[in-house]
């Protein structure tokens, strides 16, 4: 995340808080006049604490605003990054619409707005749909643009996958990894494809790698299961018991990966992905089963 992107959900926050405080004191104001009110008459004039009472009614109304209006800014660089269609197209995927995705990914870059995120979801698109060619001159495409976006590798990485070729993958995304090392979505890629290509202890590294930081659930309750196992493997109870812990925490992630499943149906990786989920899933239910028997 860059340092301006964190200066603005900062400020985000900063505009909750002073929101809340506002309307903290507003209610405090109104207790202390209503309490005021019942052992004398009312004041014509406003008093001090009814003042201050307003003064924080209008302090968290002006944050709320302000905070609307920072929220919007950051969904309209969203928006600006990831090109209008973006969203609509990944919903169409979603649906498993791969034809009206593609032309609608289509029509987006021919009109100049060209990013590594765009092109990452047309090579997906493709390989979805069988365009194999298509989706490897896309992925091709995405380096060729962006030689130094680590965007740009994981689409590479990701029509190698589609093709499974694991080994050529995992060089992309190392690539990738040495760019923006500190994303753990990166390390946790490489690992699922070194796990593929049959190079095991590499992405024992690349997940420990990606453990080092905060991941969404869905990388984290694989990533997890990989190391729970590893630590089981080498007798290291106690970060055997973390790793596992985590998976469990992190569960309902493994969502994502079955809706990802109908769009890779009859692909290799498809495959390979719904044994690994069906096997994780087995491993959280005996997990849980012992938790609940203990």
């Amino acid at each position: 995340m860059s340092i301006r992107r964190i200066i603005a959900w900062v400020a985000v926050f900063v505009c909750v808080a002073l929101s809340a405080l506002g309307f903290i004191v507003f209610v405090l104001g109104v207790l202390i006049e209503l309490a005021d009110g019942i052992t004398q008459p009312f004041d014509e004039y406003i008093s001090p604490v009814a003042q201050m009472s307003l003064a924080g009614l209008c302090l968290s109304a002006i944050m709320i605003l302000l905070g609307f209006l920072l929220v919007g800014i950051l969904l309209a660089r969203q928006s600006r990054k990831y090109g209008a269609g973006y969203g609509e197209a990944y919903r169409l995927i979603q649906k498993m619409q791969f034809p009206q995705a593609i032309r609608l990914l289509e029509r987006v870059l021919t009109s100049g707005k060209i990013t590594p995120d765009l092109l990452m979801l047309l090579t997906s698109a493709y390989a979805y749909n069988g365009q194999l060619a298509k989706a490897q001159e896309t992925a091709d495409r995405a380096v060729q643009m962006f030689p130094g976006d680590a965007g740009a590798y994981m689409t590479l990485a990701n029509g190698y996958r589609m093709q499974a070729s694991y080994g050529e993958a995992a060089i992309a995304l190392q690539t990738a990894a040495q760019l923006s090392p500190t994303q753990p979505i990166i390390w946790a890629e490489l690992g699922f494809v070194q796990q593929l290509a049959g190079e095991h202890d590499s992405a024992i590294e690349s997940f420990k790698l990606s453990a080092l930081y905060s991941m969404p659930s869905m990388y984290a309750v694989r990533v997890n299961y990989y190391l729970s196992r590893y630590y089981q493997t080498i007798g290291d109870e106690k970060n055997a018991e973390r790793a596992t812990r985590r998976m469990v925490a992190t569960a309902h992630g493994l969502q994502a990966w079955k809706s990802t499943l109908r769009a890779l149906g009859g692909t290799a990786y498809g495959s390979l992905l719904h044994y690994e989920i069906e096997k994780i899933e087995l491993t959280i239910a005996e997990e849980r089963e012992k938790r609940d028997s203990a």
